[in-house]
């Protein structure tokens, strides 16, 4: 409101209630007497006030009450122009920030009213026979009445007029919240639309209305927080797909890899217990060939007694040829004797003539008979010194055969050890094999364990891998700058 209104505005109420200028002179002559009683009068308005639990603020009271006493006495000088409008809003003002509702305010002008009006009337109350004085005093109060009732009204006026510059304030504080607000929602509605749309590009605008800008820059550092996860995301997706297949491949492979040492666990075992076969048979063929090693030597022992029993036997028939050798030789000696003899007698027969015919003939048969021994003899001794040395050589033989023989028991026996030894060791082999053959069995039956571990690992890898693509494919739905393009690069939701 301008000086000029202001000033119409105040000399419209004057007239309205007839505070003229002779009521105004009333006001001065009554200063003296209100500026002594309007400090009684302010201090039970304000002590009211005080024990009021409406009034939301006191700690203002005294210097409510100084403005107050300050404006009274403004007032007793009968000038109401701007300076007594400013007093009287500036008040109004004070009392609106207390919280003074118009109906208290009423009150207390009441009750200051009231004491003023007893203290005039006490202290200027005129003789009951001075009427003139009575309608002086009357025209005082009339005038102290006026001037309060302007007051109360400048200061409720101040009161509703704050009340309604502040409903306007927040009605156009409404309407400008309202039309930022709706500018707001809709840039955020394109913004929200866009992100449900999958880009992660659009942004608020950063010059949004009031409070709405810190949303904007929140939803923005939200969005780009976004953006960046979903980027890392991406990249990881495609790491852990590179992974996935990775792993996926060298599962299979495993799993290739495990099945095939399955079956070879498998023919291994079969092979051992084959092998456990050979080795228990050929545990048993070596206890056999240890036994038949052991009878071989006891006859190759037996053969040796033999071959000794030979050897003597030889020597005695080369001892008994060296006899009949001697026997030859006497026979032969023999022999040679009756050949003479017979020769002798031959020529003593010869000699005798025919009486010697007779022993002639006897001495010719004898001395043939002596000649045919001679020549047995030496056919004898021929067969006997033939016989003597095959003997000796059957002899040489024998002994020979004989030292063989030792040589072969001794090659025996060291054999039956080696034999012994090697049944021994076949017999812990085919233990040891067994014991491998079980081993073995066992882990045939763990590494079949592992081959469906492998297998159910790679059956979740391949479903890894299958969610992975389907994240990635979901991901592309997203549309997201790079992140060495810069902010102001990026596509405006608005």
């Amino acid at each position: 409101m301008t000086a000029q209104q202001t000033d119409n505005a105040l000399r419209q109420r004057l007239d309205f209630i007839e505070l003229d200028e002779a009521a105004r002179k009333s006001m001065r002559d009554l200063r003296p007497v209100i500026s002594e009683l309007i400090g009684g009068a302010l201090d039970k308005f304000y002590a009211k006030i005080a024990k009021t639990p409406a009034v939301a603020d006191k700690s203002q009271l005294g210097h409510a009450k100084k403005r107050q006493q300050d404006h009274w006495v403004n007032l007793t000088g009968g000038t109401f122009d701007e300076s007594y409008v400013d007093g009287v809003t500036a008040v109004g003002r004070m009392h609106e920030r207390m919280g003074l509702e118009p109906r208290w305010s009423i009150g207390g002008y009441a009750i200051v009213m009231s004491e003023l009006v007893k203290g005039i009337m006490e202290k200027q109350w005129p003789s009951i026979f001075a009427r003139q004085q009575g309608k002086l005093l009357a025209e005082k109060l009339s005038a102290v009445v006026k001037s309060g009732m302007l007051d109360m009204d400048y200061s409720i006026s101040v009161y509703l007029e704050t009340l309604e510059a502040k409903r306007r304030a927040l009605e156009e504080q409404r309407a400008e919240a309202q039309s930022d607000q709706a500018i707001a929602l809709e840039q955020l509605r394109r913004g929200l639309e866009a992100l449900s749309n999958g880009d992660l590009e659009a942004t608020l605008p950063s010059d949004l209305p009031g409070n709405f800008r810190q949303m904007a820059e929140d939803y923005n550092r939200a969005v780009s927080a976004l953006r960046q996860s979903f980027a890392s995301v991406r990249e990881t997706s495609g790491h852990i797909k590179t992974g996935a297949d990775v792993i996926s491949n060298a599962t299979n492979d495993l799993a290739l890899r495990t099945a095939q040492q399955a079956a070879g666990v498998e023919e291994s075992s079969a092979a051992l217990q084959q092998l456990s076969v050979s080795v228990g048979q050929t545990a048993a063929n070596a206890e056999k060939a240890s036994d038949a090693v052991r009878e071989t030597q006891q006859k190759a022992k037996n053969s040796g007694e033999l071959v000794t029993s030979a050897v003597s036997a030889m020597a005695g028939i080369e001892k008994s040829s060296t006899g009949i050798s001697k026997i030859i030789g006497v026979i032969d000696e023999i022999a040679f004797q009756t050949n003479l003899l017979a020769l002798n007698a031959g020529v003593e027969a010869a000699r005798a003539g025919d009486a010697g015919k007779g022993f002639a003939v006897v001495a010719q048969e004898v001395r043939q008979l002596a000649q045919r021994t001679v020549e047995a003899a030496k056919e004898i001794k021929n067969l006997i010194s033939q016989s003597s040395t095959q003997v000796n050589q059957g002899v040489g033989i024998v002994s020979s055969t004989g030292e063989a023989l030792n040589d072969m028991i001794s090659r025996i026996d060291i054999i039956n050890r080696f034999v012994a030894d090697i049944a021994a060791a076949a017999r812990d082999q085919a233990t040891g094999v067994n014991e491998v053959s079980l081993a073995v069995r066992n882990m045939g039956a763990i590494t079949q364990q592992n081959s469906d571990m492998v297998e159910h690992s790679s059956a979740e890898t391949r479903r890894l891998k299958d969610e992975v693509e389907t994240l990635i494919e979901l991901l592309q739905h997203f549309r997201a700058r790079p992140e060495g393009r810069s902010a102001g690069a990026a596509r405006r939701a608005a």
